[in-house]
């Protein structure tokens, strides 16, 4: 094997590809966290199905936040490989952008973790990831369930303009995505 067969090898199984790979799993289930959540918080609650699409909510959230796990350990391999060699360049657009996603990386924490304020004040055992039944990480407190809806409502949103953010910091690959969604919507034609 040639060393350039060895390095595009090594490219293709690299940590960063890993972390990119985690963060489009993750976009789509955010996609899905964040218009779910919205439909189905608009739902009457005698309606037939509610409480099956709030059980399927709270596992996507689990899931995520298992994702999330994944992805900080690879990020840290990421960061230990580059800056390892050599240190960042401490620039405003480094700063800028170290800001916008550690912001991200926090709301992506606080999202999963208000909804669980909010599922276990309302009711102990009320967080189940693909039918088991999590342990509560918040007692049962009936007088905080309007708190944690509050605080899950505007995190969850707060984190969208944030994502909406990223989406305009990073507007080549936004680009680039939706070029390739259209090539296989013209494809599958």
């Amino acid at each position: 094997m040639s060393q350039a067969s060895k390095i595009t090898k090594r490219r293709k199984n690299s940590a960063f590809k890993n972390l990119m790979s985690i963060h489009w799993w993750m976009f789509y289930c955010y996609i899905v966290l964040f218009v779910g959540g919205s439909l189905m918080s608009r739902l009457p609650r005698e309606l037939w199905g509610r409480n099956i699409m709030y059980d399927f909510h709270k596992s996507m959230g689990v899931l995520t936040m298992a994702l999330l796990t994944w992805r900080i350990f690879t990020l840290l391999q990421v960061w230990w490989k580059k800056y390892t060699k050599r240190s960042p360049k401490y620039s405003s657009e480094w700063m800028r952008k170290f800001a916008l996603h550690t912001s991200l990386y926090l709301f992506m924490w606080a999202v999963p973790v208000s909804g669980f304020f909010f599922s276990n004040s309302f009711k102990s055992g009320n967080v189940r990831f693909i039918g088991i039944t999590l342990p509560d990480l918040f007692p049962q407190n009936s007088n905080l369930v309007e708190l944690g809806r509050s605080i899950h409502f505007w995190l969850a949103y707060t984190f969208l303009a944030f994502v909406v953010l990223h989406a305009i910091d990073q507007k080549k690959v936004v680009k680039g995505f939706w070029r390739r969604i259209n090539k296989r919507r013209v494809k599958s034609s």
